[in-house]
């Protein structure tokens, strides 16, 4: 069983930075791809960004990228989520998930992207920012 924590969240104005953290406890997290997804109310949750097994790629939605940075660190089974430049249009509720088999998969957008392929998820954290 894999537990995702997130932390970092909070209310912040336009043109602000956060940094979004999950901490991952079970399973082997230097195994696992690791994405963000984010959902806004009354829409669906949306792909943020994702990165490798082995941080050897990255991938972003097109809305974050240039502004969000995802990384992580096998060593503290740690991903981060520096998020510069914010919008009201970011404003959602932030979610870390784990695609366990993701040292068996290929890395492309459609494939890392796509919240099916996740099988662990944090409980979320709020992000709310104001013009």
């Amino acid at each position: 069983q894999v537990t995702l924590v997130e932390s970092g969240g909070g209310s912040v104005q336009a043109g602000d930075s956060l940094r979004l953290s999950c901490a991952a406890s079970g399973g082997t997290f230097s195994s696992y791809n690791m994405g963000w997804f984010r959902q806004a109310p009354g829409k669906e949750r949306e792909f943020v960004a994702a990165v490798h097994w082995n941080s050897r790629y990255t991938m972003y939605s097109d809305s974050v990228k240039g502004r969000f940075t995802i990384s992580r660190d096998n060593a503290k089974n740690m991903m981060t989520l520096q998020m510069n430049s914010l919008e009201p249009e970011d404003t959602a509720i932030y979610t870390c998930a784990a695609d366990v088999r993701g040292n068996l998969r290929g890395w492309n957008y459609d494939t890392n992207s796509n919240r099916l392929y996740y099988n662990y998820w944090g409980q979320g954290t709020q992000v709310t920012v104001s013009s």
